[in-house]
């Protein structure tokens, strides 16, 4: 069990990938599975519907890229500049 919470922390993003992927097949399956699909489409829709899942996380870790842009860049200045003395 701790090897899973551990891989799940390491890969947070691949994670939300596979959680949202399952969840969104599962409600894609449940609301079509009278409408007689062949296969080659059920195939087709449940990789459009991963795929859908991989691009919605990828969109949503776009705020954390910029959280932690903003965050280096705010350290960066002050790690960066030389002291007092030497400026004069």
């Amino acid at each position: 069990m701790s090897a899973i919470t551990l891989w799940v922390k390491t890969h947070p993003r691949l994670t939300a990938w596979i959680v949202l992927a399952i969840g969104m097949n599962a409600m894609v399956i449940f609301e079509a599975r009278t409408v007689g699909l062949l296969l080659g489409q059920w195939l087709a829709l449940v990789v459009a519907t991963t795929l859908v899942a991989g691009l919605c996380v990828w969109i949503i870790g776009w705020e954390d890229d910029a959280e932690d842009l903003e965050a280096e860049e705010a350290a960066k200045p002050a790690a960066e500049s030389p002291p007092a003395a030497a400026k004069k």
